[in-house]
């Protein structure tokens, strides 16, 4: 539990972890999009192609934690878990499946 000087020292804004929220699901949705894409381009059925979509999430998830939060999330974000790793990766999960099919149809006919 965080104790009363430490939130003094450092204070956590509502606004501020919204949009830091907001801006996560922003990119989680585009690289939804662009995983999609990829999966479908190289032709990927079935379970690779979900297993592409989970391991370009944790990438990204990485590289969030790594080049925007610099590695300390809890200055961002309420929960490191839920706000970083967890947020919106099922979420983006039907743009993926929607760019993924639409590409692999164009690419295979």
């Amino acid at each position: 539990m965080i104790d009363e000087r430490v939130l003094a020292i450092n204070p956590i804004v509502p606004d501020s972890v919204r949009h830091n929220g907001q801006v996560i699901s922003q990119i989680r949705s585009l690289t939804a999009s662009l995983f999609g894409i990829a999966a479908g381009i190289l032709g990927l059925e079935s379970y690779p192609g979900f297993l592409f979509y989970l391991f370009g999430t944790l990438v990204v998830s990485a590289l969030i934690w790594g080049v925007l939060a610099h590695g300390k999330p809890e200055r961002f974000f309420e929960s490191q878990l839920s706000g970083l790793w967890g947020k919106d990766v099922f979420g983006g999960l039907s743009s993926f499946v929607l760019t993924w099919t639409l590409f692999y149809g164009l690419v295979r006919s």
